[in-house]
């Protein structure tokens, strides 16, 4: 059986922008987020004394700022698709829900 605000729901087009913003969007970071992890591992397997040049005259390697790039870009990443669904995607739930509880 079926329940007639689900079928409401999913036939808005509303909800259909938001399928395919939301989607579209995440599958965007996930490209980008494979690209940046996959290519530092790309350059710890294919070029590890690129990666093990000292950083001036210490002991720290230029793997250890680039490894943190990593981590701050699936961070600043993450948040970005936080912002985005807590105005854009929020917005547009609640104005589906609203319709289709009419």
């Amino acid at each position: 059986m079926s329940d007639p605000v689900v079928d409401k729901i999913q036939s808005h087009p509303k909800y259909l922008e938001l399928r395919s913003k939301r989607n579209s969007f995440g599958v965007l970071l996930t490209i980008l987020m494979m690209v940046v992890y996959y290519g530092y591992i790309a350059l710890i397997a294919f070029n590890k004394p690129f990666l093990a040049q000292p950083i001036g005259a210490g002991v720290t390697s230029l793997g250890i700022p680039i490894g943190l790039g990593v981590i701050i870009f699936t961070i600043v990443i993450t948040g970005l698709y936080v912002r985005r669904a807590n105005s854009e995607y929020d917005a547009l739930t609640k104005e589906i829900l609203k319709d289709a509880t009419k």
